[in-house]
């Protein structure tokens, strides 16, 4: 299956009727600047569905998009590092967390990891949780042009003996790499 339509729907700062309506939900987590907007950009080939940013933390709200009308893809604010102050870091954390662990959705979650960073701490402890919560995960490894060539399969090895017991999507907006396999996993 493709993605043939995907538009935006609306930004949410909680609990919303839009995420009622009985939709499959699919979410994009990871940290500040792993490139979630250019992973979605790139799967729903529409460039600036999803806005990217060099400063971290541009995601401030559950971002809400329809996708072929049939599920909504939800772009959620990054953890780790970002620009803002404690009070807004803390907002946006409480509402990562209250989407994935504490509301009644059950999305789907994609974990996007920076490919040339490698898993962090914080990366770790997003996959522990989801585990717990019994979440369904799709691992990418983004940025993988990042990586020189040299050490690519060492780098992409050290990645998967992280994420024990999830398939990792090798991918890059940059040079179109994993764009139907992400896909595929998300209607599987």
């Amino acid at each position: 299956m493709k993605i043939i339509s995907a538009v935006f729907k609306k930004g949410l700062k909680g609990d919303d009727e839009i995420l009622d309506d009985g939709r499959p939900q699919v979410a994009f987590i990871g940290r500040s600047n792993a490139g979630k907007s250019s992973v979605i950009n790139s799967i729903t080939r529409v460039k600036d569905l999803a806005r990217t940013s060099s400063f971290p933390g541009r995601t401030t709200e559950l971002n809400v998009f329809m996708i072929n009308n049939s599920f909504y893809l939800v772009d959620l604010p990054g953890y780790g590092y970002a620009k803002a102050s404690f009070e807004s870091w803390k907002k946006l954390n409480d509402l990562v967390y209250w989407y994935l662990f504490n509301s009644r959705f059950q999305p789907k979650v994609v974990l996007i990891i920076d490919a040339s960073v490698g898993p962090t701490e914080s990366d770790m402890g997003m996959l522990q949780s989801l585990e717990d919560k019994g979440v369904e995960i799709i691992v990418v490894a983004n940025k993988i042009d990042k990586i020189k060539r040299s050490q690519y399969k060492k780098q992409l090895g050290m990645i998967e003996s992280e994420m024990i017991g999830h398939k990792v999507i090798p991918f890059s907006s940059k040079v179109k790499i994993g764009i139907d396999e992400l896909t595929s996993e998300i209607f599987a």
